[in-house]
């Protein structure tokens, strides 16, 4: 299912969907926006299960920062 709504982009930003649509990267510019939206929620969703973890295990040794951060970039997700 879903929903039709209307909001207002910068130039800039369309004119990148634009380009992705015309590259074949995304099928539409609906679909490229709603890709966009669903990688910022994911990348939420990661920073607060982190911010979770941190908070019931206390700081993060340098080892296990970078090995999280090496994880996240590996799956093309930000802290």
């Amino acid at each position: 299912m879903s929903a039709r709504i209307t909001v207002s982009l910068p130039d800039d930003l369309v004119a990148s969907a634009a380009a992705a649509v015309a590259a074949g990267r995304a099928t539409s510019v609906s679909a490229y926006v709603a890709t966009a939206m669903r990688e910022k929620a994911e990348r939420e969703s990661v920073a607060e299960v982190l911010a979770e973890w941190r908070a019931e295990a206390g700081p993060l040794t340098t080892a296990d920062e970078t090995w999280v951060q090496d994880a996240l970039a590996s799956a093309q997700l930000e802290p």
